[in-house]
């Protein structure tokens, strides 16, 4: 019997649009978990009138009866986590009792931002284009061994001479390194204690909960954070980032092992985006590529920066799908199409005169890439709020099926607008689901 669990995540380099689909499919879950990242993540969910952008919590905490559960593989900055729980509260979402955190969560503090904004901004070093949100030293001192988790942060004692220690050696080596001004370890003292008092009605062993909703025949969703292409060991390094952001990241960021997990689920938009800095093999320079943005509204959730926008990439879709053990694939912004009288996708790739679908481990590698395309039919109609694939008009049904032959993954769910209901689910994929949910 296959187990009651799915992962939901991003196959390329994240923004795909993954918020509105694990709303979409938590009503069929009992727990939605996120395993990796921090609140450099957004997800935009659109509720009819109401928009929530959701950033450390998992999208199931707007269904109500589903535990939203944030994962030890997450890093938790209490301060924006206390934030977004006021908001939610503030717009009627119920998160007492629902919402849990891992006490094995990594703590981001104010010295984790300063290193990195800094490092960011500094003359002459390489810009990843990372949110300065300290995602990333915040994972250094984790595999340092030097870290704060959750649990620690609700001893006072604990907290009150970690944070003494760190801001001694992280002020030395940002002054050294950059000149920064160094922090006041009792102010952040004061203000992490009394924020660890209202995280800590949220605090739990989350791997051992999960356990028991599994035990007693209930359902897991894993909801990751970013992209695969994002992910540590198989994205585009150094352009990453700092957490594992694949299939693989689901056990080790929640607890619950390999074996519990039932299927993948890999939401791709119909074209790509990425934001920031690294390479992107099928960018579009020319006018289309602003089309996209436009139409495509690629801006983004958390930090309002433009998304690049470029066409579909089967070989790295491909990867995507063979790095995850995707089962289903997931359509997103099909109807931002809807004007395209063809459609350009790449399905290999020249390196240096040779023709190859692999994908370069080296960043040199794929600044290289010459996208080798084919053209697809457009349909030139709209499709926007379709909600049954046969009712699709018969262009955008070949891309989607040619996504699908190319990929080695199944159409399961095709979106074509940003509301909830906008959404199709092929009958193949309910089938699956309601096998899942029981």
């Amino acid at each position: 019997m296959r187990a009651k669990t799915a992962v939901v995540l991003g196959a390329q380099w994240g923004d795909e649009g993954k918020g509105k689909i694990v709303d979409v499919l938590s009503e069929r879950f009992s727990a939605v978990a996120r395993y990796a990242g921090g609140h450099n993540a957004g997800h935009t969910v659109i509720h009819g009138d109401q928009k929530f952008v959701l950033q450390l919590i998992p999208c199931g905490i707007l269904r109500k009866g589903c535990k939203s559960v944030i994962g030890n593989g997450v890093v938790l900055d209490p301060i924006a986590f206390l934030k977004e729980v006021a908001k939610l509260r503030e717009l009627g979402v119920e998160v007492d009792g629902q919402l849990h955190v891992s006490n094995r969560a990594q703590v981001i503090l104010p010295y984790h931002r300063m290193i990195e904004l800094a490092a960011e901004s500094a003359p002459g070093r390489k810009k990843i284009g990372t949110t300065s949100r300290g995602i990333g030293p915040a994972y250094e001192d984790k595999m340092a061994r030097s870290g704060l988790r959750v649990v620690d942060l609700l001893r006072p004692d604990l907290l009150k001479t970690h944070i003494e220690a760190a801001c001694g050696e992280k002020n030395a080596i940002a002054h050294a390194l950059f000149g920064t001004d160094p922090l006041d370890p009792a102010k952040m003292y004061d203000e992490y204690a009394a924020a660890a008092e209202q995280v800590k009605p949220f605090v739990t062993d989350t791997g051992r909960l999960l356990h028991g909703i599994l035990a007693q025949g209930g359902s897991v969703m894993f909801e990751g954070a970013q992209g695969t292409m994002l992910d540590i060991d198989h994205g585009t390094y150094p352009f990453v980032t700092s957490s594992s952001a694949t299939a693989g990241g689901a056990a080790t960021g929640t607890g619950v092992g390999p074996t519990a997990i039932g299927t993948v689920i890999s939401v791709t938009k119909a074209y790509v985006t990425r934001v920031g800095g690294g390479p992107f093999p099928t960018e579009i320079h020319e006018a289309a590529g602003a089309r996209l943005q436009e139409r495509g509204n690629e801006f983004g959730a958390v930090t309002g920066r433009p998304r690049r926008c470029g066409w579909l990439d089967i070989p790295l879709l491909r990867y995507s799908n063979q790095v995850n053990g995707t089962e289903w694939l997931v359509v997103t912004k099909l109807d931002v199409m809807d004007e395209l009288d063809e459609i350009p996708v790449c399905v290999g790739y020249e390196i240096n005169g040779k023709v190859t679908d692999e994908i370069p481990a080296d960043v040199q590698g794929l600044e290289q890439i010459k996208p080798r395309y084919t053209m697809l039919k457009g349909w030139q109609q709209s499709t926007e709020g379709i909600t049954e694939f046969e009712k699709l008009p018969a262009a955008a049904q070949e891309y989607l099926l040619f996504q699908a032959r190319e990929s080695g993954a199944k159409i399961g769910m095709v979106s074509t607008g940003p509301d909830r209901g906008q959404t199709m689910v092929l009958p193949e994929l309910a089938a699956a689901l309601k096998e899942i949910h029981g």
